[in-house]
């Protein structure tokens, strides 16, 4: 890799050296049982862009030639960046506001971008939907709506083994397009690092279409009627939001007479930032530069980046290059979660309690959620510590029917309204929803109004790695949720005229 990177904003900037750091461990249960030295509280110290390589690494792959690694995260390196630093502070900015109730997060996109299935009309579908949800969200639940695409970069999956079996035949897992090929061939399962050049492209790509999408007047409210998509046009969801569609331009109508400029951008941009799973470091070290402005550095392959389930060890290098880099950035959590690791990992990766740099994304199930996230939050609020909640109603609903992997509607829902109730007991805030879907009419979920079936999976099941919900399942998860958060905005308003 090149000894001089590009910044953010333009600015060259040389390579630092790092060294290992010892922590010392406590164990409180309500305060972090990590205390990072002082030197690291301010996410400097001894943290270097490619200090995780002095940490334990899981889920990356295992490269057969060394050399071809560096050239392609040499040329990645020397690319430019896919986002901006200041495009990052004004996204953290907004989940700020959502982890006070003045504004909810959309986060949805494919389990996992396929170089196969690139095409701009297949980005353009997914864009409506989740423009879709976001009006339903913000008309319907009154508040405003981060939009926040798993796109541009979502290629990784993490593998609860490494070896898949088929028969007699035993290869490498399929872990995604940016490492491997989907097929079940000794070739194809060979992890190949000019894949990872490919995946910037895309990226790049994409990011492009997303852009012009935003500001360029097809995002605009003005255009709410126009989004909807063929296939739903006759179904009760379809239906649903022409009906919304319909308020708001009148809405819009009556503003305009009012004196507003349909031309202003308010009215013809609409914000929209990028994210995926920080998993493949390799990746995510090529591309984070310093913004000359600040001093600061942050990974330009996205604007939001989490870190999963099997990555977010105290000790190991995911979270070592998270702590370091000032992207807004986010945590998943399952049921495995322990209060006081929670509190130890708030502390790590914000230790400065900066309100918006971190989302806790929860993925549990609807009953263990029940049972486990009251003492999360808990937790997190006797610390002090100021997280933005997210619900991932996926990943803790997996099952398999008739050899298919498949998420009933049901229990997505029942995990969401789950979330919601807790959070209206404890007082605390749902800040967002977390989902796999996609704009194309596929059939890897069953239920929802969509009916679909058990016999109906092998019809349109298209995913390369997880079942996500259909355009028609994601609208109907949208007006759900944007009722409970007019429910909740209401009971916000009785309880403080009470008082």
């Amino acid at each position: 890799m090149a000894a001089l990177r590009a910044s953010c904003s333009g600015l060259i900037t040389p390579k630092t050296t790092n060294r290992r750091t010892t922590v010392r461990v406590k164990a409180i249960a309500s305060e972090p049982r990590v205390e990072l030295p002082s030197g690291l509280r301010n996410g400097k110290g001894d943290w270097a862009y490619n200090s995780w390589r002095n940490y334990p690494a899981q889920q990356q792959p295992a490269y057969p030639d060394a050399d071809a690694v560096k050239r392609a995260t040499g040329e990645i390196a020397s690319m430019p960046p896919l986002i901006f630093a200041g495009e990052c502070r004004t996204l953290q900015s907004r989940l700020a506001k959502a982890a006070t109730g003045e504004a909810f997060i959309l986060q949805g996109g494919d389990c996992a971008e396929a170089f196969s299935q690139f095409s701009a009309n297949r980005i353009r579908d997914f864009y409506r939907v989740l423009l879709q949800m976001s009006v339903v969200l913000a008309f319907g639940g009154g508040v405003p709506v981060v939009k926040l695409g798993r796109i541009a970069g979502q290629f990784a999956k993490p593998r609860s083994a490494d070896m898949e079996k088929i028969g007699d035949v035993e290869l490498p897992s399929y872990r995604g397009d940016i490492i491997n090929g989907p097929e079940f061939t000794a070739d194809a399962r060979v992890p190949d690092p000019f894949r990872l050049v490919r995946a910037y492209n895309q990226s790049a790509a994409t990011l492009n279409l997303l852009r012009g999408f935003s500001y360029g007047g097809y995002g605009g409210l003005t255009r709410v009627s126009q989004w909807n998509l063929e296939f739903m046009q006759n179904s009760p969801e379809g239906k649903a939001y022409l009906d919304l569609a319909k308020r708001v331009d009148e809405a819009i109508q009556f503003m305009i007479a009012c004196g507003m400029d349909p031309s202003s951008p308010l009215m013809r941009e609409t914000e929209f930032y990028t994210s995926h799973e920080c998993l493949l470091l390799d990746y995510e070290e090529a591309l984070t530069r310093q913004d000359s402005t600040s001093g600061d550095w942050y990974d330009c392959s996205a604007h939001f980046l989490w870190c999963g389930e099997r990555t977010r060890q105290l000790d190991h290098a995911h979270v070592e290059f998270l702590r370091g880099i000032k992207n807004p950035i986010g945590v998943k959590v399952s049921d495995k979660m322990d209060p006081r690791d929670l509190v130890s990992l708030v502390a790590k990766v914000n230790p400065d309690n900066t309100p918006g740099r971190l989302a806790v994304i929860v993925r549990m199930g609807a009953k263990k959620l029940r049972d486990k996230l009251p003492a999360l939050i808990e937790a997190v609020r006797q610390a002090g510590q100021t997280v933005t909640w997210v619900s991932d109603p996926m990943h803790g609903n997996t099952e398999t029917v008739s050899g298919y992997k498949t998420r009933r509607y049901d229990n997505i829902r029942a995990e969401i309204e789950a979330f919601f109730d807790v959070h209206d007991a404890l007082g605390s805030v749902p800040g967002g929803v977390h989902l796999e879907m996609t704009g194309d009419n596929v059939t890897e979920c069953i239920g929802g109004g969509a009916s679909i079936s058990e016999d109906d999976l092998n019809s349109r099941y298209h995913t390369h790695c997880d079942p996500r919900l259909n355009a028609e399942q994601a609208l109907e998860i949208a007006f759900y949720v944007a009722n409970r958060l007019r429910k909740r905005k209401e009971n916000l308003a009785k309880a403080q005229a009470q008082n």
